[in-house]
C-alpha cells in the first residue's frame, strides 16, 4: 500500500513538473540517486524525460537513467540494449558540451559504477581530474554535494 501512495504521488509530482515540458533540473538530481535502488523512480523519472524537450544536460540525465534501468531488468537483452542507448545520450550530450561539469558528473558517476566488462570506463580519471578543477564554480549546493561524494567514492 505504502508503495502504491509514493507511486501515485511520484506520477503526481512528475505529471505536475512535466505539464509545463519543462523538469526542474534539482528534481532531476533528487530522483537521479533514488533511481538506483528504487526502480518505479526510475521508470517514473525515464517516462517523464522522455515527454520533454531535452537539452544537453537532461540528454545525458535520461542516458544515465536508461543505463540505471539496465539493473533493474532481468531480461540480458533488454539491459544489453537500454544500456548502449543510454550510453550513446551520455556521449551525445558530452559531444555538444564537453565542458559541462554536470555532463562530465553524470558520465563519471555511471563509468565508476557500470561492470568493466562494459567496456565504459576509459573516461574516469579525465572525469575526475576535470570536475576536481572545477567543483568551486558549480553554482547548485546540491549538485556540488553530488559531485563531491562521487569523487569521494
Amino acid at each position: 500500500m505504502i508503495r502504491f501512495v509514493l507511486i501515485c504521488s511520484l506520477c503526481l509530482l512528475c505529471s505536475f513538473k512535466t505539464s509545463n515540458k519543462n523538469i526542474d533540473l534539482d528534481y532531476i538530481r533528487n530522483n537521479y540517486e533514488k533511481s538506483v535502488t528504487e526502480k518505479e523512480i526510475c521508470e517514473m523519472m525515464i517516462k517523464a524525460l522522455e515527454q520533454i524537450k531535452l537539452n544537453d544536460v537532461t540528454l545525458a540525465y535520461l542516458g544515465a537513467l536508461q543505463i540505471i534501468w539496465a539493473n533493474h531488468t532481468i531480461n540480458p537483452l533488454t539491459k544489453l540494449s537500454t544500456f548502449k542507448k543510454g550510453k550513446t545520450n551520455i556521449d551525445k550530450a558530452l559531444k555538444n558540451e564537453k565542458d559541462n561539469i554536470e555532463i562530465r558528473f553524470i558520465r563519471l558517476s555511471v563509468q565508476k559504477n557500470c561492470p568493466q566488462f562494459l567496456g565504459y570506463n576509459k573516461n574516469i580519471l579525465e572525469d575526475e581530474r576535470y570536475l576536481r578543477e572545477h567543483v568551486e564554480k558549480v553554482q547548485s549546493e546540491n549538485l556540488k554535494k553530488m559531485i563531491n561524494n562521487i569523487l569521494n567514492k
